[in-house]
This record gives structure tokens, C-alpha cells and sequence, in this order.
């Protein structure tokens, strides 16, 4: 049964500005360390792509934080929710330490789908309890 939606889309426009006033700390607040390792490889070879990745990944836990219904209020937090992907490209959502052990204590199970133009990045999640 689904527990919740999200949906969210960012201005890449607007994180590129984000990202040239603050930097690397920017990146570092909201992306966990897989994240950030994929994100400063991308940002290295074209920065475009690396802004495009940043703002994927912002949007899905902007996404995610909306379909689980807290917010970016505790358990969630930018770092303890990771969009990887699997071998095959598809976005898996990834979490850690307290928002892991809520999520699963709720027997939940999420799915996420992502997508980025030029200027654009949006995300949709739905999260759904697990049958037992």
C-alpha cells in the first residue's frame, strides 16, 4: 500500500549560484560521501554534469523527505538519505543511521525516479509498506 508521494523539481540555475557562493560546503551539507565521491569525479571532467548530479540528488531528497511526510525534520537529513545508483543506472535511495532505523521500523520500502535538462532537475518518489 503506498505510505506517501514526493515530488520536487530544482532550478539548476539557482543551485549553480548556490554552489559559487558557498562552494564545496554547499556539496558537502547535502550530499552523503558516495554521493560525493561520484559528484566531485562528474564536477572534475565537465561541471555541468557535476551541478546537473548535485541537483538530481537535492531534488530526490527534497522528494523523499515530502513522501515519507517529515520534512527535512528529524529522521531526516540531507546526509543520512543517499541516491545511488545500481549497476544497471537505476537510482536507488540509500539511508543511514537514525532515518534507516525509523524507515525500517515503519516497513517501508521506497523507489525513486530522477531526471535533469538544462535547467532543471526534478524527482518522484513513492514509498509504500512492505506487505507482510
Amino acid at each position: 500500500m503506498i505510505f506517501g508521494i514526493g515530488t520536487d523539481i530544482c532550478d539548476i540555475r539557482r543551485l549553480r549560484a548556490t554552489y559559487a557562493r558557498r562552494g564545496e560546503r554547499f556539496a558537502e551539507k547535502v550530499l552523503g560521501p558516495q554521493e560525493l565521491e561520484v559528484f566531485r569525479y562528474r564536477l572534475a571532467k565537465v561541471e555541468a554534469r557535476g551541478l546537473s548530479y548535485l541537483a538530481t540528488r537535492f531534488s530526490a531528497k527534497e522528494a523523499f523527505s515530502k513522501a515519507i511526510g517529515t520534512g527535512m525534520r528529524t529522521p531526516m537529513s540531507w546526509r543520512a538519505c543517499q541516491i545511488l545508483n545500481a549497476r544497471s543506472g537505476k537510482p536507488e535511495i540509500r539511508l543511514h543511521g537514525p532515518l534507516a532505523a525509523w524507515f525500517e521500523a515503519q516497513g517501508l520500502r521506497a523507489h525513486v525516479s530522477v531526471t535533469d535538462e538544462t535547467d532543471y532537475a526534478a524527482s518522484f518518489v513513492v514509498v509504500e509498506t512492505q506487505e507482510t
